[in-house]
This record gives C-alpha cells, structure tokens and sequence, in this order.
C-alpha cells in the first residue's frame, strides 16, 4: 500500500516538472523576438523585418518629409540620425504629431516602406521615451529640449 503511495506521489511530481519546462519553453518561444519595445530605422534597415513581421519603428519624424495627399493616406519619413525609413499611414493622426517629434509606429515593413497601423506622438513639449533618447544618442543626433 505505501508503495503505490509512493508511486503515485512520483508520478505527480514529474508530470508538475514537464508542465512546468513546458510552459517555461512556450513563454521563452513567444517572447524570442517580443522583447524589444522599437526597432530603430538604422536596425530596420541593417536586418529588415519579413512582410509578416509586425513590430515598433521609432524615431524622429524627418522635417520636410510630412505629405498630406488625397484621401487619408499620410506619408513621411522617420529617421534616428543614421538611416531614414519611408512610413505610410492611413488614419487620424494624434494632436501632437509634428515634424522634428519623436514618434513610435506599429506596423510591417513591406516593399521597402514601413506601413504603420497605429502611431503614438510625444506626451508633451518635453517627453520622448526612453527608448527613442538612448537610440539618437547612440547616433549622436539627440539635442536636450530646452
């Protein structure tokens, strides 16, 4: 009777440490490349994304590159000092998105052009996140706001 206690209690334990390595592989899996919160123009450019792949571009929206045309496609440029990466945006975009500003977009890189679904604009005259700072100050290009 103590042995089949035993057992069973065995066999509890290594189904609870394979469920466990199991889902500790599955999070690890779905994670792999979620990691990063944006990927800089000059990364887009050395190692672009697939056509499937959706991801954060952020940067800098190039001044003189924001186009207006007919209908609600937007179109302009960001860049982070190193490379420039064309977006398009079909939407409204948010109050205080300007040029010079730094913006985050999630979207896909398709045909050479990052097609944004969604674009986030700074908090207000004096935030840019994190993230978007240590990147243009690796290329040297961040000026402290005033």
């Amino acid at each position: 009777m103590k042995s089949l206690k035993k057992t069973r209690r065995i066999q509890v334990i290594v189904v609870a440490a394979i469920a466990l390595l199991l889902a500790t592989g599955l999070i690890g899996y779905a994670m792999r490349d979620g990691i990063n919160f944006f990927l800089s123009p000059t990364q887009v450019m050395a190692e672009p994304p697939t056509e499937a792949e959706t991801f954060r571009l952020g940067g800098l929206v190039e001044e003189g590159s924001l186009e207006r045309g007919q209908g609600e496609v937007i179109r302009f440029r960001v860049t982070d000092g190193g490379a420039t990466v064309p977006v398009t945006y079909a939407g409204v975009l948010p109050d205080l998105f300007a040029e010079n500003q730094g913006m985050i977009g999630t979207g896909r890189y398709v045909n050479g052009t990052f097609e944004a679904s969604e674009i986030l604009a700074k908090h207000d005259e004096t935030y840019m996140p994190k993230e978007v700072v240590d990147a243009l100050k690796e290329q040297g290009v961040y000026q402290e706001p005033e």
